[in-house]
């Protein structure tokens, strides 16, 4: 039986041990992280190829893996609703896909506690070095280990992600610390807040435990804001010690001053019951929006996927998405095939479709946003001001969006 070693435990790496193991692959996963990863990240979206791939591995997409929103409203400052909308869309989370696919796999397969330190191989094999000393030999490995990708780094040492000019601000507040009657106006609805040059956006997901039943929810804000990258982005990234931990910092690292001005800017730009779960929330944090396009994502018997291999802006909503597409089109191109022939056909595929992804994250809400950056004369009159209907209409049809990309990326093979 072929032997294939995942560098990366979470999503994607999951997905593809999954699809590899149903195809007759010893798929086994090392994760650098020594505990389990239950309980990390936040709301996500989800579209129609992930809960087909999904159901696929053998996870029926319920009613529980998610939260059904059948409206979108937006909030001006004073927290008037001055647009109400129909939607349908189902809203999951990183916890609730995570354990799914988690427990759903063998876990004398799954390696906690395994950072990778390099990757040798050759005409016959590959072999995971690791940073305790351990080695394990496969015919096939696939980066999932993420935007900061070590196995990516080896490979092409001088490609690092872009950053777009703005910031996303997370927060998530379990339902029952809502206020009720914030609860009671908003709570069930995806909602907007468009300050100038700014995009607000909240939505109920799964609780913190994964629940979806009425009351142990969770409703999650994502705030974009543009942020300077010579001066800005560089103090947000500093510590009380005054140690800049360059282009990103850990939650528990942000200076309390840090999370007071984005509270005080919330009060003053945001809905006021969007600024209140923002600033019921412990630990808010931010994360640089950035975008990454490698020229190639196979090298060898070595396969990039997922955020390891391109990294398309949050807009799209198709991270988790991606990857699962990535995943299936691995396992596939490998059915019938040596690994050199697979891998070939998987580059020929994913690689458009990759490059198609990132071009959609700088369209309609992208390009708005890293526009801001630009004094105001230079901007055009859409970079100017938010058009709500565009904007809303991106929204709607973000799933055939992803469609036609992925349609497209097929028809150039």
């Amino acid at each position: 039986m072929p032997r294939a070693l995942i560098i990366g435990g979470s999503l994607g790496g999951l997905f593809a041990a999954h699809l590899l193991r149903s195809t007759g692959w010893d798929a086994r996963v090392f994760e650098r992280n020594a505990e389990d990863l239950t309980g990390r990240g936040a709301g996500l979206s989800t579209h129609p190829q992930l809960i087909s791939i999904l159901r696929r591995i053998g996870i029926d997409f319920d009613e529980s893996m998610g939260t059904k929103i059948a409206s979108i409203l937006c909030l001006d400052r004073s927290g008037r609703v001055y647009l109400k909308t129909a939607t349908a869309r189902i809203m999951s989370s990183w916890g609730r896909l995570y354990r799914s696919l988690r427990d759903a796999f063998p876990a004398e397969r799954y390696f906690l506690g395994q950072s990778l330190q390099r990757v040798e191989q050759d005409a016959r094999e590959v072999t995971a070095v690791f940073v305790d000393g351990s080695r394990e030999r496969g015919d096939l490995l696939v980066a999932a280990d993420g935007g900061r990708s070590t196995v990516r780094d080896q490979f092409l040492p001088a490609l690092q992600p872009e950053y777009a000019g703005y910031v996303a601000w997370r927060a998530m507040l379990d339902e029952s610390d809502i206020p009720r009657d914030i609860r009671a106006e908003i709570f069930e609805h995806y909602t907007f807040c468009l300050p100038e040059g700014e995009l607000c956006l909240a939505y109920p997901v799964p609780g913190r435990n994964n629940e979806t039943q009425v009351g142990r929810r969770a409703y999650n804000i994502v705030w974009y804001r543009p942020v300077d990258p010579d001066r800005a982005l560089p103090d947000l990234c500093t510590d009380a010690q005054g140690r800049c931990h360059g282009t990103t910092i850990g939650p528990p690292l942000i200076r309390p001053d840090v999370v007071a001005a984005i509270n005080a800017s919330a009060r003053a730009l945001l809905a006021p019951q969007i600024a209140e779960i923002l600033e019921r929330t412990a630990q808010p944090f931010f994360q640089p929006i950035v975008e990454l396009a490698p020229p190639k994502i196979v090298f060898g018997r070595v396969a990039l996927l997922g955020d390891a291999a391109f990294v398309a802006r949050p807009h799209v909503g198709a991270g988790v998405t991606k990857a699962a597409l990535d995943a299936a089109s691995l396992a596939d191109a490998l059915v019938g095939n040596d690994v050199a022939a697979g891998l070939r056909r998987y580059e020929r595929e994913q690689v458009p479709f990759g490059r198609g992804l990132v071009a959609l994250g700088r369209q309609e809400e992208g390009a708005y946003l890293s526009a801001q950056l630009k004094p105001r004369e230079q901007r055009s009159a859409a970079e100017r001001a938010w058009n709500l209907e565009e904007l809303l209409r991106f929204h709607h049809l973000r799933s055939e969006k992803l469609a036609a990309v992925l349609a497209q990326s097929r028809r150039q093979l």
